[in-house]
């Protein structure tokens, strides 16, 4: 420690030079760290997170019967090197890859990273004056020294929803980079601009909270329409052979559900700091992630921030069974009961974070719990995660609704090749959030990310029924997303525990707190949405949906019908599913 402070003789003593790194005012030196460390070999940019996508390759570990390895599918995003190893040892076991569906999937996904496959179907049939030599690249250099990959970014979409006279639209344009160089680090940008007319219902939430789901800053784009430039980047090292680091500013999703109850892609991305160690049956993820607490400050003022700090283990055991436990912190030195103060021992990624909130009094939020994932037998597979915000055991005994007994539970099952029918797989899934879980004593705290929940986009007080189905026989791509959910809302003057950015000082009762207490809000929602790759990564998305919200406040009384179809290039589909 005494020789990275010398760098800087004049460093402030109240903010280490760890925690200045970790804030990323030192990002420079960060990135000389890495490139002095990194000597192994490997190293790779991640397949961006991407709902159709991760399905197509999680159906696979699925089907085979076995959890997979080297990849680990509870945490994503994914490594492209750690894809194309997974789809090597797919390729020889018997009855993975079987229908002509399957068979296209394995081409594309081979296609997609061809930089670490032998895939002798990457090569373009048709380029022109050097672009697009390969399916899914625009350009490409590949030397000993050095590759990059650049590819456009666009999405351009329209519709109509039956609660705005307004056409809904997304234009996007942008550009993916990602590359290696000499072969010790990877490297991976992302960068839009995005003009949108949002939905109608999403237009309402913004009323009570100005954050545009699952982005960060934003401005008014005409009179009904919202503005906002995406960028997440990283670098990528393995500074061993089965430990990995990767700095920058991106989403996770922890989980092998539909939702995440624990670490979810649904609030804006983050900077970061990851390390991940791969080894035998056993993974290790140690993270932490800079956040923003809040958005509401006076113009040309620095939003205030807060810090995650994320531990999360998991084991194979056996070929069938994986399971894993996480914890979390949530914690600022901005935060008035800290004074200002980097609590140095979060940075520690084998330590017990409650153990450490309570002896420092107590003042951040750590949660912890566990998950699971089971393949009883081909084509199905079981999964669920466990919550534990607070409580206290005699409470529960007593079953007097405490407020403070904070908990989520979340439980699912996908049948693949349902009914013997190739390509054809089925999800259902209930998660269930007690009332003031995510929340603490203030924004700085709480478990949200730019006013946005970091697990399930509901925040607490619900339980929700989901249920997907998918159908892709090839280029066709049928999603059927159905979700039924009841909130309990909060009257006004009360608390009753549903709003997470609500401190949980201000609760409306003590005792006697219950699921979906409050006004309760029932959504219904069901979207359709089909599409078809064109070719390597460009899509044309036809989609229906329908979503009905009913309610004794008359704020929540809505139903929403819209049609939109859509033209994407290199993206993910846009989903506001809540």
């Amino acid at each position: 420690m005494a020789v990275i402070c010398g760098l800087n003789p004049h460093f402030d003593r109240k903010k280490p030079i760890f925690s200045i790194i970790l804030m990323l005012r030192r990002p420079v030196l960060l990135i000389l760290l890495l490139i002095g460390a990194a000597g192994a070999r490997g190293q790779s940019a991640n397949a961006p997170l991407n709902e159709d996508y991760y399905h197509t390759l999680d159906r696979y570990e699925i089907k085979s019967g076995r959890t997979a390895s080297p990849l680990f599918t509870t945490v994503k995003p994914y490594r492209r090197s750690a894809i194309a190893a997974y789809l090597d040892t797919l390729h020889n076991r018997p009855g993975t890859f079987t229908s002509s569906g399957d068979q296209f999937n394995w081409d594309y996904l081979r296609n997609d990273s061809w930089e670490y496959t032998d895939a002798g179907t990457a090569d373009s049939k048709r380029s022109w004056k050097g672009l697009y030599r390969k399916q899914s690249d625009f350009v490409h250099v590949d030397q000993p020294a050095f590759d990059i990959h650049v590819s456009p970014v666009a999405y351009f979409g329209g519709g109509k929803d039956s609660r705005n006279s307004s056409t809904l639209f997304i234009n996007t344009r942008g550009v993916e980079i990602r590359g290696r160089l000499d072969n010790k680090i990877a490297f991976y940008t992302f960068l839009t601009d995005n003009q949108s007319i949002l939905p109608q219902y999403v237009s309402d939430q913004m009323g009570t909270y100005p954050v545009v789901p699952h982005e960060g800053f934003w401005k008014r784009f005409k009179s009904n329409g919202v503005d906002f430039f995406q960028a997440r980047a990283y670098i990528d090292v393995n500074l061993s052979k089965h430990l990995n680091m990767q700095f920058g500013h991106d989403r996770m999703f922890i989980g092998n559900g539909f939702r995440s109850l624990i670490f979810s892609d649904f609030s804006a991305p983050g900077e970061f700091v990851r390390f991940n160690v791969n080894v035998w049956k056993l993974n290790y993820h140690f993270s932490v992630n800079r956040l923003t607490a809040d958005t509401r400050v006076l113009p040309n003022q620095r939003y205030p921030e807060k810090y995650v700090a994320f531990h999360h283990a998991s084991v194979n055991i056996g070929r069938k069974l994986n399971i894993g436990f996480f914890e979390s912190i949530v914690f600022s030195p901005a935060d008035t009961l800290n004074n200002g103060t980097f609590e140095l021992n979060y940075l520690n990624p084998v330590i017990f974070y409650r153990a450490i909130e309570q002896q420092n009094g107590s003042s951040d939020n750590a949660i912890l719990g566990g998950d699971f994932k089971w393949i009883p037998f081909r084509k199905v597979s079981v999964y669920g995660q466990f919550v534990l915000d607070e409580f206290v055991l005699k409470n529960i005994k007593a079953g007097n609704g405490w407020w403070a007994n904070k908990f989520a539970v979340q439980g699912g099952i996908k049948y693949i090749d349902a009914l013997n029918v190739s390509n054809l797989d089925l999800q259902a899934e209930v998660n269930i959030v007690r009332p003031f879980t995510y929340s603490h004593q203030s924004l700085y705290t709480n478990y949200s990310n730019y006013l946005q929940p970091l697990a399930h986009p509901l925040g607490a007080n619900f339980y929700e029924l989901a249920g997907i189905v998918r159908y892709q026989p090839g280029r066709l791509n049928v999603v059927w997303k159905n979700t039924y959910a009841v909130i309990g809302r909060d009257a006004t003057g009360n608390n009753f525990g549903g709003d997470i950015n609500k401190s949980y000082v201000s609760r409306t009762k003590e005792y006697g707190n219950t699921l979906a207490q409050g006004v309760q809000n029932k959504i219904a929602y069901s979207d359709l949405t089909i599409s078809y790759m064109v070719k390597h990564n460009v899509f044309i998305d036809a989609r229906q949906t329908f979503r009905i919200s009913k309610s004794a406040d008359t704020f929540y009384q809505n139903n929403t019908t819209m049609t939109t179809v859509a033209l994407r290039w290199n993206i993910a589909k846009r989903s506001y599913d809540f």
